[in-house]
C-alpha cells in the first residue's frame, strides 16, 4: 500500500474528525448567534414544503442504515440467525428508498436556490460549498449502493468484511488501511466525500442538525388574550379615576364659590 493510500485511509479521516470536533466546540463558544439554519422559507415556501421533508426524512433513514451497517459486526447478525441474503435485502431495499428520497429532496432544494432569485441572493459562499460537498457525498453513496448492492448480485458487495471493520478500528486508533485495498472505487469516493463533508460541517449551516427543539417539550404554555369581546364581559379597571381637565376644574370651583 502506497503512502498516499495510507494517508487517505488513516491520516485524512483522523484530520477530518479532529476538524469536526474542534470546529463544533469553537462554533458553540464563539458563534452561537450564527448557530441556525438561516431559513429562507420567507422567500419561497411551495417547493420548500415538498423538498425539505423529503430530503430530511430520507437522510434520517440513510444515517440509521449507515449506523446499523457500520457499527454492528457481521458476526452479531449471524449469531442471531440473520443470513447474508436476508441482511442484504433488509439493508438494500429500505436504503435504496431512503436514498432516492434524499436525492430527490436535495435536487429540489438546489433547484429552488437556483431558479428563485431571492433565495439565490440569500445563499452565502459557505452555503454553496456545503451544497457541493453534500451533493458529492449523497450522490456518490447512492451510486455506490445502486451499482454494488442493487445490481451487484444476490449478495452485493459485503462491506461488513472491509469497510465496517476498517472504520471501527480507525475510531479506536487501531488503523488497518489494508482493509480498504480491494474496496470498490464507488465506496472509496463516497468515504472521501463523506469525511470531507464532516470536516466542513461545523463551519456551515449543517450545525443546525444538533439543535433539536428539545426545550419545547417542557416549556410553559404561551397564553394569548382573546379578542372575542362577546365571549365574556370586558373587565374595567376601577383602581384609578380619569384626570379632569383644567377647564372643568375651574368651572366647578367657580360654581362652588358662587354658591
Amino acid at each position: 500500500m502506497s503512502n498516499f493510500e495510507t494517508f487517505l485511509w488513516v491520516a485524512y479521516p483522523w484530520l477530518c474528525i479532529a476538524a469536526y470536533i474542534i470546529g463544533i466546540s469553537w462554533r458553540w463558544r464563539a458563534d452561537q448567534f450564527g448557530w441556525t439554519t438561516h431559513s429562507s422559507q420567507i422567500y419561497e415556501s411551495k417547493l420548500l414544503r415538498i423538498a425539505s421533508p423529503l430530503f430530511h426524512w430520507g437522510m434520517v433513514f440513510v444515517v440509521i442504515g449507515h449506523l446499523m451497517g457500520l457499527a454492528i459486526p457481521k458476526s452479531w447478525t449471524q449469531a442471531v440467525g440473520v443470513s447474508d441474503t436476508a441482511y442484504h435485502l433488509i439493508a438494500t431495499i429500505p436504503g435504496t428508498i431512503a436514498g432516492i428520497a434524499a436525492v430527490l429532496g436535495l435536487i429540489g432544494l438546489i433547484v429552488r436556490r437556483v431558479i428563485n432569485k431571492t433565495v439565490f441572493l440569500s445563499t452565502s459562499r459557505s452555503d454553496k460549498v456545503m451544497y457541493v460537498l453534500l451533493a458529492a457525498a449523497i450522490l456518490s453513496g447512492f451510486i455506490a449502493t445502486v451499482s454494488t448492492q442493487v445490481f451487484g448480485g444476490a449478495h452485493g458487495y459485503d462491506y461488513r468484511e472491509t469497510i465496517s471493520p476498517w472504520l471501527r478500528q480507525l475510531l479506536i486508533f487501531n488503523a488497518q488501511p489494508e482493509l480498504m485495498a480491494d474496496v470498490p472505487w464507488e465506496f472509496k469516493v463516497h468515504i472521501v466525500a463523506g469525511f470531507t463533508l464532516i470536516a466542513v460541517w461545523p463551519f456551515t449551516r449543517l450545525v443546525h442538525a444538533f439543535s433539536a427543539p428539545v426545550g419545547y417539550v417542557t416549556r410553559p404554555y404561551v397564553v394569548y388574550r382573546t379578542r372575542d369581546t362577546t365571549s365574556e364581559p370586558a373587565r374595567q379597571n376601577v383602581a384609578w379615576e380619569p384626570v379632569r381637565s383644567v377647564k372643568n376644574q375651574l368651572d366647578n370651583d367657580s360654581k362652588w364659590h358662587g354658591a
